[in-house]
C-alpha cells in the first residue's frame, strides 16, 4: 500500500455499506438484466447508474423496477457477511472517539438489518437511498459533515466504487479511500473525480492509514477566538 505524504486532522469517517462494510453478494449483472430488460447493454453495466435511469421511467415502470431490486437486495441480506476487519476498524474509531457515519444506495430496511447484526453502536447519521439526492451527489456526505459540525476536509470517505463513493467524497471536499480488494483499479486510469486520496486492499489497511496518516481528533471543530 503506497501512502501519500499527508497528515491532516481527522474527526470522522464515513463508510459505504455494500462491498465496504459487508462482503458483496448481490449478482449485479443479473439485477441489471432483470430491471433494464431490453434497455440492458451488457458492455455498459458499469456505466449506467441504474437508480438514475429508473427515475426517468413512468411511475408504473418505477414500481416494478424497485420491486425487482428489492428482491435482489433481500437475497443479499439473507447472505449478509461482514467484511473482514470491519468490527476491529470500528472499535478503533470508537476508541479514538471519532465520529463514524454511513451512506448507502441500499434501502433503510437494509441499514436497519445491518445495524441489528453488526452488534456495535450504530453509524450516525446512516443515510440510505431514501435520502435524496444519493451518491455520487455530495449532498448526503455534506449533510453528515453538517450534522457532525465538522469541515469536510476533516472527514474521510471510504468506499469500494470510484464512480459513487470516491466521486461523492471528492465533490464534497473530503479525503477519500478506495477499498480495492482485487486491485481492479489503476488510479492513474481513473477520471480526476474518481481518483482517491488513498487506495487500500483491506479494512485493516484503513486502520493503519488512520494511525499513520492523520491527526485524530474527537468532537466538532472549535473556532479560536481572541480577546480584544
Amino acid at each position: 500500500m503506497a501512502l501519500p505524504a499527508l497528515r491532516g486532522t481527522l474527526r470522522g469517517v464515513v463508510f459505504d455499506m455494500d462491498g465496504t462494510l459487508t462482503i458483496p453478494v448481490i449478482d449485479f449483472p443479473a439485477l441489471y438484466r432483470a430491471v433494464l430488460g431490453s434497455r440492458h447493454q451488457p458492455s455498459s453495466d458499469k456505466a449506467i447508474d441504474i437508480l438514475h435511469e429508473i427515475e426517468q421511467w413512468s411511475p408504473e415502470e418505477q414500481q416494478r423496477a424497485y420491486a425487482t431490486i428489492a428482491e435482489y437486495e433481500k437475497e443479499g441480506l439473507d447472505k449478509l457477511q461482514f467484511m473482514p476487519g470491519a468490527k476491529e476498524l470500528c472499535d478503533f474509531i470508537d476508541e479514538k472517539k471519532l465520529k463514524r457515519g454511513l451512506i448507502t444506495r441500499n434501502v433503510k430496511a437494509a441499514v436497519d438489518y445491518f445495524h441489528a447484526r453488526f452488534e456495535k453502536p450504530h453509524f450516525s447519521p446512516a443515510l440510505s437511498r431514501e435520502f435524496r439526492p444519493y451518491k455520487p451527489n455530495p449532498a448526503p456526505l455534506l449533510h453528515i459533515c453538517s450534522a457532525w459540525g465538522v469541515s469536510p476536509h476533516e472527514v474521510l470517505m471510504v468506499g469500494d466504487h470510484p464512480k459513487d463513493d470516491i466521486v461523492c467524497g471528492n465533490k464534497a471536499g473530503t479525503a477519500t479511500c478506495l477499498l480495492d480488494q482485487d486491485d481492479k483499479y489503476i488510479v492513474s486510469h481513473l477520471s480526476l473525480l474518481q481518483r482517491p486520496t488513498f487506495k487500500v486492499r483491506s479494512l485493516a489497511e484503513v486502520l493503519t492509514l488512520l494511525q499513520e496518516k492523520f491527526d485524530l481528533k474527537s468532537g466538532p471543530e472549535t473556532e479560536t477566538t481572541t480577546t480584544p
